[in-house]
């Protein structure tokens, strides 16, 4: 959207806000210096960055609040969970908010006055137009450009490349536990230094985030990165088959998966962590092992 702007293809935006959770892939912040410097300062247009901390920091801080990440759970009866997900909201959504205030003159605690308001657009493409929704917020209004634009995904990715853009990387944590196997692969083959930064995550959150075991409020069970729930460097992330993940679920007491299931298995949560469009934002039950 960014670049349909700078080209005039959509309207001139006022400007482009990323949020930075601080633990991007390295190819994630070389891209955005290098849309910034070649599609956006020459169009005018302002890329903000903010930020609410970094959320590898922050998990392994026991001094510090911690917006929990979706961690994979084995319970001590042996049964799967998934721990609950606050880290979208609190590292994307509330600092483009403080964001949006800022830029509208009202930051927080002033009231905005009615009929205030940004038009904020959502990358959304045709093929995934039930996830576009308004925002929970009366100070921005949403809009979906490449719906309006009858743009597929494949059309995107057209114009990426006819742009000269067609590597640009998924954005995501470095660690996003809603990764698939494809993308652990594509970390370790390709960038070790990442890869073992990720191994080291994953031991370090065994036991779950550091300010919860600071405080008593222990994982009842082990927390894992890899849906698989082992060890991230022991995870059958070099293209599983559907008998071999069956059998591993059968050992959790899961039934085996349904295609779809194998397909994020590989792939990963299609959706990622876009703010306002990700369909694993729903609120996942703690009924998984968490100490009250």
């Amino acid at each position: 959207m960014l670049a349909l702007s700078a080209e005039g293809i959509l309207p001139r935006v006022d400007c482009a806000i990323f949020a930075d959770t601080g633990w991007e892939p390295a190819a994630v912040y070389d891209h955005l210096d290098r849309l910034e410097e070649e599609v956006a300062e020459p169009a005018g247009i302002p890329v903000l960055r903010v930020s609410a901390g970094n959320i590898r920091s922050d998990a392994l801080n026991p001094d510090h609040r911690f917006a929990s990440m979706p961690l994979h759970v084995l319970n001590q009866d042996g049964k799967a969970g998934m721990t609950r997900r606050q880290c979208t909201g609190e590292y994307k959504i509330k600092p483009i908010k403080k964001q949006v205030r800022a830029l509208l003159g009202y930051p927080y605690p002033r009231r905005i006055p009615k009929g205030v308001f940004v038009e904020q657009w959502v990358g959304i493409s045709t093929d995934e137009f039930h996830r576009a929704k308004d925002a929970d917020v009366a100070y921005m209004r949403n809009r979906h450009p490449l719906i309006e634009l009858d743009w597929s995904r494949a059309d995107c990715l057209r114009y990426l490349k006819q742009r000269g853009l067609a590597d640009t990387p998924k954005s995501s944590c470095l660690g996003c536990p809603f990764h698939g196997n494809a993308q652990w692969r594509h970390i370790r083959d390709h960038s070790p230094a990442e890869w073992a930064d990720v191994v080291a995550f994953d031991a370090a959150i065994r036991g779950g985030n550091a300010r919860a075991n600071a405080s008593g409020n222990r994982l009842l069970g082990q927390a894992f990165l890899h849906r698989s729930r082992v060890p991230l460097d022991q995870a059958p992330i070099d293209h599983v088959t559907a008998a071999e993940w069956a059998a591993r679920q059968a050992e959790l007491g899961d039934q085996a998966p349904d295609g779809n299931a194998l397909v994020v298995l590989e792939e990963g949560v299609a959706d990622g962590c876009s703010p306002w469009a990700c369909r694993g934002e729903q609120p996942v039950q703690d009924a998984f092992g968490l100490a009250a």
